[in-house]
C-alpha cells in the first residue's frame, strides 16, 4: 500500500474495501506527529494499558512488541502498535520532563538543534530543578552541567524566601566563577532572576552550579533554577 512521503500516511486505493481503516490510521498518525509529544524516550517495554493515541520514542534495548524498533516512534492506535521511522529534523517533546528531542537522521539528540548533512550539530538544552538552600556561605545546587557544554544563561524564581543573617542577595555560578550567571539576585519570595553569561563558559568536566550568599550566609529558602547550555556533536562517518 503506498504511503505519503513525509509522514508515511497510508493512502486509500481504488475499489479498496474497509476504507475507514486506512483513513483512521492516517488520522491517528497526523494527530500524533503534527506536534509530536511522547510519553517516554527511555521506557524499554510497552506499557500494559496504553491509551489510544499515546506515542513513545523506542530506546535501545527495547523488548516485547517494541523489539527491533529502536529509534522509531511507537504509536498506539486502534488497539495495536504502529511504528513510524522519523526523518532528520523531526522534533519531539517528552511530556513528563518537558525535555526536547531532535532526530539528526541517525539518533535522537537531547535538545533542539541544527545539523549538517552528516549529523554534525549544535543542540540547545535546559535543565530545571528546585533547589532547597543549605545553610552556609555556599549552597551546592545539585544541578550538574555535562562536560563539553557551553553555558549560555540562567533564569530563576524564588519559591520560598531566601533567608540568612546579614544576607542581602545571592549570585549563581560555578567553582572559579561564582557570578558567571549573575549577582545581586533578590531573596524575596517570587523574585525573578535572569542572566546571560557575559562570556559563555565551555566546561571541560561535569560541573555543578553553586549559589553564593552576598552580605552574609544562607539559612533557608527554595529556588527554582533553569539553566541553558549548548552542546556540539561531531558528524557521522557515513
Amino acid at each position: 500500500m503506498p504511503n505519503t512521503l513525509q509522514l508515511g500516511l497510508p493512502l486509500v486505493q481504488p475499489s479498496q474495501a474497509q476504507k475507514h481503516v486506512t483513513v483512521n490510521e492516517a488520522l491517528a498518525r497526523i494527530d500524533a506527529l503534527a506536534h509530536l509529544r511522547v510519553v517516554s524516550d527511555v521506557q524499554t517495554s510497552p506499557p500494559a494499558s496504553p491509551a489510544d493515541g499515546e506515542a513513545y520514542i523506542v530506546p535501545t534495548g527495547a523488548t516485547d512488541d517494541w523489539a527491533g524498533a529502536e529509534g522509531q516512534i511507537a504509536l498506539f492506535a486502534n488497539g495495536g502498535w504502529i511504528f513510524i521511522a522519523p526523518q532528520a529534523g523531526w522534533q519531539a517533546l517528552v511530556v513528563p520532563s518537558q525535555a526536547a528531542r531532535t532526530f539528526d537522521g541517525s539518533v535522537w539528540r537531547d535538545g533542539r538543534g541544527q545539523f549538517s548533512p552528516n549529523a554534525g550539530g549544535l543542540t540547545e538544552q535546559v535543565i530545571e530543578a528546585d533547589h532547597v538552600i543549605a545553610a552556609g556561605a555556599i549552597s551546592q545546587s545539585g544541578v550538574i552541567l555535562p562536560a563539553g557544554s557551553r553555558v549560555t544563561g540562567a533564569a530563576a524564581r524564588v519559591l520560598d524566601v531566601v533567608t540568612g543573617v546579614g544576607m542581602t542577595g545571592w549570585r549563581l555560578g560555578i567553582a572559579g566563577d561564582d557570578a558567571l550567571l549573575g549577582s545581586g539576585h533578590l531573596p524575596d519570595a517570587d523574585a525573578v532572576a535572569t542572566a546571560f553569561a557575559d562570556m559563555p563558559s565551555t566546561l571541560i568536566a561535569p560541573t555543578e552550579l553553586i549559589l553564593t550568599a552576598e552580605g552574609g550566609d544562607f539559612a533557608s529558602g527554595t529556588i527554582r533554577l533553569a539553566v541553558f547550555f549548548q552542546s556540539l556533536h561531531a558528524p557521522n562517518t557515513n
